[in-house]
């Protein structure tokens, strides 16, 4: 039996709106009264997920910045943390500025961005269907490299990286490679999304990476909750889509991915679900939890 279940949120619990079915909701209310650990496990800030698992239902804890976090949700605090250093932080920050890509900045509390384009476009468009208190923290940020180097505090979760052109973005990426103490994600697809305006269905795509300190990922933070609920690794499933939940899912009991899911984590899994907008996430707890 499985006692925890580790779900990616966007592009497997999440459709490509954003949203999570009413199906879906009902099927994770059902696993959570039976007693398993439902842990949301994303790339994104700490009140994003928030408001998610209160939508859901989720009791216990919630994985944060790729695993940068881990988040007791009753006692409202980070019980885990693995910040990018802010000397590291600057270093990213210069060599994209020197390039013009687009890049964001995670801290624990907020989206630090120059403009909306791409990735915080979406969590934008997200925000105005949710109420004040549950909407994504977005701060468009003029300079940069004088706002970061001024902050008070250094809760750096990740840098994401985006851009249009393949060779460009690619580029940029082996140069950042090359600073020592952080993790830079390998992906080499594009990321699609869909952004609703009015009736019309806007596209958006985009080769995207992001970037945490050394020793981040999402099985790590999961190890620390199995130490603390007493819950062997047999004992897990993970749930993902893409290349930052490729150790969950290889190490899991059970490791499922999303149909259509990026090919490196597809290689690793036992289990393929259906697609993020076919409710892929219920079908599989259904089969295997209920």
């Amino acid at each position: 039996m499985y006692k925890l279940v580790a779900i990616d949120l966007d592009g497997t619990m999440l459709n490509h709106y954003g949203e999570i079915s009413e199906n879906t909701k009902t099927i994770l209310s059902k696993c959570i009264d039976k007693g398993i650990n439902i842990i949301l496990a994303s790339g994104r800030p700490v009140d994003s997920i928030k408001t998610i698992a209160e939508e859901i239902g989720a009791k216990g804890f919630f994985i944060a910045g790729n695993g940068a976090i881990v988040y007791d949700i009753e006692q409202e605090k980070i019980i885990y943390e693995n910040y990018i250093k802010k000397e590291k932080v600057l270093e990213i920050i210069k060599i994209c500025e020197e390039n013009s890509i687009s890049y964001n900045v995670y801290t624990d509390k907020v989206i630090l961005t120059t403009g909306l384009k791409f990735n915080v476009l979406y969590y934008y468009k997200e925000n105005l269907k949710k109420e004040e208190n549950k909407k994504t923290n977005i701060s468009i940020v003029e300079n940069m490299y004088e706002y970061v180097k001024n902050l008070q505090e250094d809760h750096f979760l990740k840098i994401t990286i985006c851009d249009e052109n393949s060779c460009v973005f690619h580029s940029i990426i082996k140069k950042i490679k090359d600073i020592k103490g952080i993790e830079v994600l390998e992906v080499s697809h594009m990321s699609k999304k869909v952004i609703k305006q009015g009736t019309e269905e806007i596209p958006i795509e985009y080769f995207y990476t992001e970037i945490t300190a050394s020793q981040v990922d999402k099985w790590k933070a999961i190890e620390y909750l199995l130490k603390k609920l007493n819950i062997k690794s047999e004992e897990v499933m993970a749930i993902g889509d893409n290349i930052n939940d490729k150790q969950m899912i290889e190490n899991a009991g059970l490791g499922v991915v999303m149909k259509g899911s990026t090919p490196e984590v597809l290689q690793v899994a036992n289990v393929v679900t259906d697609t993020n907008d076919n409710e892929g996430v219920a079908k599989v707890l259904e089969e295997y939890l209920l």
